[in-house]
This record gives structure tokens, sequence and C-alpha cells, in this order.
């Protein structure tokens, strides 16, 4: 760095501190009188002992009041309170030393432990890459289900949602996508999880070996709005610093639906109005700005798994449409399927890679179509077959899609232990078709 820069960005740090006092607090809200800020900026809360302060971030203003939402609980802070403002927006350290890590929304150590040395700050809210930037899809990334990996074939830096509704296997999914991927490291988003939950996911999902080579960011449902919404963006921002060492990275958030809840409470929170069945518009202007940081750049990859939970197993409702218009594919979870002992227990014909089509080859694209075609001849004509109405010989097709289907579902099926590469999963679908 040249002398003039750094002469400029001492002249551009602030010679003094600015306050403000806080006037009351609303629900999950703060007002302020002062400081002078921006949204997006931290503040500290000072309470009255002396010895603590809150971390808050401004979200809003109304007149000359600075609205502020806290990281933490509100009870301690009362009227008169000072506030100070750092005048920047949350910072985060990253580095190759947080890989076998837990961490919290903050990116700190969800054990308490100390941080390590030798970590970098980035900023936790970036802008997505210039799409003139973004390289071209072209070769497989190996997932380890053999499901995906043939009939769904997912591309280096590929972004895609899994819809299903709850307890259908979102969790075991992601479990077994970080434990036989073939990337460099995963990095996961568990929002608006059960606390329950966390560590049964870490220990039995994901397990030792997989948390070996990933990083774990966590925000329960008992937090407040803000730390679900930050450990979206600060997990994101993980996995953009190693994407920009070069590496490829599984990115696994569940789920997206938790992050849009937690935007609504702040919109609603700062007087948005309500809209598509009470979600606010700042949620579906958040959702592309976050889903779109991910997926290629011109130094690594970012191969991206973001779990929709989808109401009353409705994939209409307004945050999977939404999501499902920007993503490059879906996963549906059938809970149909699940019930029948189908796991993982993917729907087929209902999902979709949209980029397969570019980075399979036109033998093994033949193959994957036509097993589709065996299994929705199937199941058209399963119920003239379960009540005995259809005879053998009336159709050809219906014919080998039922001597078929027995095999067809055994191979759609595959242990939570079982590690099946790509190679050996194509292979087994020519054997089949």
């Amino acid at each position: 760095m040249k002398v003039k820069e750094i002469l400029d960005r001492i002249e551009d740090i602030s010679s003094f501190k600015r306050y403000g006092k806080v006037t009351r607090v609303v629900g999950l809200m703060i007002e302020a009188r002062g400081p002078s800020t921006s949204i997006g900026d931290i503040c500290y809360i000072h309470l009255r002992n002396g010895t603590v302060h809150i971390k808050a971030e401004v979200v809003g203003f109304k007149e000359e009041f600075v609205i502020l939402m806290p990281y933490k609980d509100v009870r301690d802070i009362s009227p008169g309170c000072i506030v100070e403002t750092t005048s920047k927006p949350l910072q985060i350290k990253v580095g190759e030393a947080l890989i076998g890590r837990v961490l919290d929304s903050l990116g700190q150590p969800l054990n308490g432990e100390e941080l390590p040395k030798g970590l970098f700050n980035v900023s936790a809210e970036k802008d997505p890459p210039n799409p003139l930037e973004r390289p071209t899809i072209r070769e497989p990334i190996e997932v380890g289900v053999k499901t995906i990996d043939t009939l769904l074939t997912v591309g280096n830096g590929q972004r895609l949602g899994i819809f299903a509704g709850s307890g259908v296997g979102k969790s075991t999914l992601m479990g077994m996508i970080a434990r036989n991927t073939n990337a460099d490291l995963n990095v996961i988003a568990l929002i608006g999880e059960r606390g329950r939950e966390v560590r049964e996911f870490i220990e039995h999902d994901l397990g030792e070996e997989g948390l070996k080579n990933s990083i774990v960011i966590v925000a329960t449902s008992d937090q407040p709005a803000l730390m679900r919404i930050k450990g979206a963006y600060t997990a994101t921002s993980i996995a953009e610093y190693f994407r920009n060492q070069g590496k490829n990275v599984m990115f696994m958030m569940d789920s997206v639906t938790r992050v849009a809840m937690a935007q609504r409470e702040i919109g609603l929170a700062v007087g948005e109005p309500p809209t598509t069945k009470g979600y606010t518009p700042s949620v579906f202007a958040t959702l592309p700005r976050l889903l779109e940081r991910t997926g290629r750049n011109k130094r690594g990859s970012i191969t991206a798994f973001y779990t929709v939970l989808v109401d009353g197993d409705d994939m209409n409702e307004p945050i999977a449409d939404t999501v499902r218009g920007i993503v490059d594919g879906h996963i549906v979870l059938d809970r149909a399927l699940a019930n029948k002992g189908q796991y993982p227990a993917i729907n087929v014909l209902k999902s979709i890679s949209r980029v397969m089509s570019n980075i399979v080859t036109e033998e093994h694209k033949e193959k994957a179509n036509r097993l589709r075609d065996l299994l929705s001849t199937y199941l058209e004509a399963e119920d003239l077959i379960n009540i005995g109405a259809y005879k053998r010989g009336s159709s050809q097709k219906i014919d080998e899609a039922m001597t078929l289907y027995p095999e067809i579902i055994s191979f759609l099926k595959q242990g939570t232990d079982e590690k099946i590469h790509l190679e050996e999963s194509i292979e087994e679908l020519n054997n089949l078709v």
C-alpha cells in the first residue's frame, strides 16, 4: 500500500466518538435519539451498571430517532442507556483455522473458546458476483447420494433447493451430502433449529468424520430475529472467503424459510406493510441477494443446497415459489415416499436439475430419461395394477415398467451410512436400464 493511501485512510478516521441515548424500547425494537449513523452499522448500548454493553444494529430511522435491533435479549436495556456507534457494519473473522469448529451467528465459537489467531476480517454482507464474471458450469460435482448423482446430477457451482415438509429427512440428506461429497470443505448453516437438534445433527447426521471437514454456523430458534438473519450472512461470507482461495465449497443452509421468517419479524417491527401471507416486501428483496452470492466465480465455486420448509407440504407457498425461481434446480422430498420407507424420499418426477443436460454425457442423459419414463409409466397405471384391472400383455410399455419397478425402487433407496461414488452410481444406472 502506498504512503499516500495510508495517509488518506488516517485522515478519514474520525477523531471522536458519536453517542446517543435510548428513549424507549418497544417489543424487539429500541429507539434512540442519535447518534449519527447509517443503516447496517453496529452500535454498543452501554447498560446502567457500566460493565456490560450489548451489540445492536441500525435497522431504520423514524423522524429524528434511530431504530436499533439488539443481537441479544432487550431485558436489561432501559431509557437513558448510552448508545455508541462504531460507524461500521458487522465484521467476522475467517481463515483455515475455523475448519472443524461450530460457530454462532457472529462467527464466535459456540463452546465459548477463544478464536484462533491468524484470521482475517471480512464483511458479513456483500454484493453477489458480477453476472459476467461467473464462469459457465461445465463439470459435475459428486454428492455421494445415488439418486441425485444419476438423475439430478449437480454441477460444480450450482444452487439447488431441497423442498420438504417437517420430518421428511432434510437434515439426514444434508448429513449424507456433507459426509460423501468430494468438495474441498463444507460450510453448514443451521438457522432457526431447535436447540436439541443442533447437537443431534452434528453428532449423528454429520458425524465426527464429516465435522473434520466442515464449518457449522448455528442460530437457534430462541435467538432474536437479527441473529438468525446474521447466521445466514455469516455462513455465506465464510463460504465466499474459501471460494476466493480457489476451493470448491459445499454450502448447505437449513432453512431459508426460517431466514425469511426472521426478516419478516424485522420488517413488521420497523413498520413495513405485510403483503403475501404476512411476508413483508423486504423478504422478497433479501432472498435473491442472499442466494445469488453463492455459485462460481473466477477463483473457485460454492455449490449450494438450500432447504425450504413448506407449510402443509404446499410447494406453491410464497417462500417456496420465490426460492424455486432463484435457484438452478429443486429436489422435492415426498412424505408419501417416506411413509413407504423409501429413503432418501426424493420424488424424482417432481425434481429437476437445470444444468444436468450441460454436464453429463448423452448416454447418461438418455438412461436417466429412460428410468424417469419407466417410473412415470408405472405410477400412472398403479391404481389399475393394484385393483387387478390391468392384464399383462395389454401394453408392452406398462409390462416393462411393472417388471423393472421393484429394481427401480431398490436403486432409489440408499442407507444413510452408505457412500457410493459417482462412477459407481452411473454404472448401476446403466445396468438397470
